[in-house]
């Protein structure tokens, strides 16, 4: 296929991710908490599609919802006897294939011979529609005469030029301008239309009016496929009004349990004390790799000092991060060449990593108001115990207000959470057995 500079600049980021250090730019909002940091969702994606080189193994059960209880494929059980090519909006977490999926339908109903836009597929930022456009370089790598064009900002082309490539991949800003202001393409002959990562493209301002524009551009026998890693209303209402009649596939959410979950807290009475029973817990049990939380940048940066400084391998995940920076942090970790993970809330949301065995909290989680945050301390230790397998979770109390989070969070989970004396080597051997 044919490799312009836009496809080169997915090599050039994969170089950068693999060279960078994990040197943090300087902040004058490092206090800043989790609360405070907004969430970047096009951010976390790229995140996860940068360290997610393999599929993730998932034991979650496919349900196929489909539009017309009368057509002969309403009791369909699988993906293959859904005989597409029909309307779709599939769901399922990162890592599951959905971009191989809709590459594969773009590559199968692209007639080679014929040169000019045939499919076209939406990304919400500049850098998530390179990484599916490396994906498309890949599969289609036996299809020389199959090109890509990216349809972003600062690719420039000819007023009046016509697109010759047969797959057209970008944000649809500039993919709305190509279709309608400038004509580069002809809507009415594209045969496949695919919005990829939907729960993103909500998330950012006009891109939902674009989309919706584009798409009553394309003929009526186009097909409509729309993914999204979430399924929230926002993202169904939006899917409703891009795809029409769409057969819908989703991965039915799984009870998120504590069962496989150990869970102790430790009293101390101030930072140092924290510091020291999380010394004493590596040096009486064997530790394969765990994630450290903490509040605030700052506590998290002194926390990884403090540890490097005892010898331990450290990796710091902090918000003011770029994107290709906190990649090559987590992929080190994965990798296991730090036996550490430190970090805030933000950037460790959706990231799993199979061989933590602890999960400390050495601050307790809670929300804007003070109030214990239930669903961040479940995803938080449920970075342990994954896939079935025994974790451990350790939470660090140093006040009464924290003892009041932790009463709180054991009542709301009805769940025993244990204490557990770190200055005790025998009662930690147990513990870990």
């Amino acid at each position: 296929m044919a490799t312009d500079s836009w496809a080169l600049a997915v090599d050039e980021q994969e170089a950068a991710v693999k060279s960078v250090s994990g040197v943090i730019k300087t902040s004058t909002t490092a206090e800043k908490t989790d609360e405070e940091e907004k969430e970047d969702r096009a951010a976390q994606s790229l995140l996860n599609k940068l360290i997610r080189s393999n599929l993730v193994d998932n034991t979650n059960q496919v349900e196929v919802l489909q539009r017309d209880p009368n057509s002969p494929l309403y009791s369909v059980k699988s993906f293959e006897e859904l005989r597409l090519p029909q309307n779709l909006i599939a769901q399922s977490q990162s890592g599951t294939g959905k971009t191989a999926a809709f590459v594969l339908a773009m590559l199968s109903r692209v007639e080679p011979a014929d040169r000019y836009p045939q499919c076209l597929c939406l990304s919400p930022t500049y850098e998530l529609a390179l990484q599916t456009g490396k994906v498309i370089e890949q599969m289609g790598k036996f299809h020389p005469e199959l090109k890509l064009a990216y349809a972003v900002r600062g690719n420039k082309l000819e007023r009046g030029q016509k697109i010759n490539e047969q797959i057209v991949i970008g944000t649809p800003g500039t993919v709305l301008d190509w279709c309608s202001k400038l004509r580069f393409i002809d809507p009415k002959r594209i045969k496949v239309f695919v919005l990829d990562e939907a729960d993103v493209m909500i998330a950012t301002q006009g891109h939902q009016d674009q989309s919706i524009r584009i798409q009553r551009m394309l003929p009526r026998n186009c097909q409509m496929l729309l993914f999204s890693a979430t399924f929230e209303d926002s993202v169904w209402k939006f899917a409703q009004k891009v795809v029409p009649d769409p057969n819908i596939i989703k991965l039915k959410r799984e009870e998120e349990t504590l069962d496989t979950i150990k869970q102790y807290y430790v009293l101390c009475n101030n930072r140092d004390e924290k510091f020291q029973a999380l010394c004493n817990l590596y040096g009486a049990i064997t530790i394969a790799q765990a994630m450290i939380f903490c509040h605030t940048r700052k506590t998290a940066s002194w926390l990884a000092a403090e540890l490097s400084k005892e010898g331990h391998q450290v990796a710091l995940l902090s918000g003011e991060m770029m994107v290709e920076q906190r990649a090559a942090v987590i992929e080190r970790f994965r990798e296991g060449k730090e036996k550490v993970l430190v970090t805030t809330n933000v950037c460790a949301r959706g990231i799993d990593v199979e061989q933590v065995s602890v999960v400390i909290n050495f601050d307790l989680p809670v929300d804007k108001d003070g109030n214990p945050d239930n669903e961040t301390y479940l995803h938080r230790i449920g970075r342990t115990g994954r896939f079935g397998k025994r974790g451990l979770a350790v939470n660090m109390v140093d006040s009464k207000h924290s003892m009041n989070i932790l009463n709180r969070i054991q009542e709301h989970f009805n769940k025993k959470i244990e204490r557990l004396d770190t200055d005790d080597l025998d009662e930690i051997e147990k513990i870990a057995n």
